[in-house]
């Protein structure tokens, strides 16, 4: 059979680099011993090292031509090659409840929808490896203060520790993407609860980061109304990427027992 056609539609890069993708397989042994979910396998370049494992594994892939492609070069895989859209794809059957690793070369086009759904099954994904672009790793791994610090750095970094571990470079892909790519891994931390509405926190997180060239004080008035006694509060003269995930949850709980006055 032949190779398969990479399709701009799915975001799909294919990685040639087998010692890169050996490097990715190996982002799972962080978790020993878990099952591992592989999103977008493609032509199975990272699957082969993940089989080696020996522990369940899985694959979720969308395009058609790719899980051909799959069968008949990985008959070891019969039955666990999940012919599915990942962010449609109910997570807690694929392992029978049981915690899994997530990895991937993901797509390009959805990779923050990843982890956004990540997040959805934080208790079952302990951990969280695998390939995207460069700039979006950065925003995940960055700390407050920095420019790349936003929306995806406080929402992840409230459940997961993030590490950036290396940059891949443009001609390991086939096609080559106009960015260069990284390699991070996320490990739940000990967080069980925020200790506060994490609707709230949420809506709060992305309405000032959404304006993040304000202040807190003007970003935040649709929560909260500009005159109300809490905007003198020192907090609100400041703009969303001078807080920490910590500062975001106590200015939650400073919101919601202002709204419930």
């Amino acid at each position: 059979m032949r190779q398969v056609t990479p399709k701009k539609s799915l975001g799909q890069h294919f990685l040639k680099d087998l010692d890169v993708a050996m490097r990715i397989a190996n982002t799972v042994d962080s978790c020993p011993q878990l099952p591992v979910l592989e999103v977008g396998p493609g032509m199975g370049v990272l699957t082969q090292y993940l089989m080696r494992k020996d522990r369940p594994l899985k694959v979720v892939e969308l395009d058609e031509e790719s899980v051909r492609y799959l069968h008949s070069h990985f008959p070891q895989l019969q039955g666990n090659v999940i012919e599915a859209d990942f962010l449609k794809l109910p997570l807690e059957p694929l392992f029978g409840g049981q915690p899994f690793v997530l990895t991937g070369n993901y797509p390009y086009n959805i990779s923050s929808q990843i982890f956004f759904k990540m997040l959805e099954y934080k208790n079952l994904i302990p951990c969280c490896t695998g390939m995207i672009q460069k700039e979006v790793a950065e925003r995940m791994a960055a700390a407050p203060g920095s420019k790349t610090y936003g929306i995806l750095s406080v929402l992840i970094q409230a459940w997961y520790r993030v590490e950036y571990l290396f940059t891949v470079d443009e001609h390991v892909f086939n096609p080559p993407p106009k960015v260069k790519s990284a390699v991070i891994r996320m490990t739940r931390n000990d967080t069980q609860s925020l200790g506060c509405d994490e609707v709230l926190f949420k809506r709060i997180v992305k309405t000032t980061f959404n304006q993040r060239r304000k202040t807190l004080r003007n970003s935040i008035q649709t929560i909260l109304p500009k005159d109300n006694p809490l905007s003198a509060d020192a907090v609100f003269n400041k703009r969303p990427e001078q807080l920490s995930v910590q500062d975001f949850i106590e200015l939650t709980m400073k919101v919601k027992e202002a709204c419930n006055v």
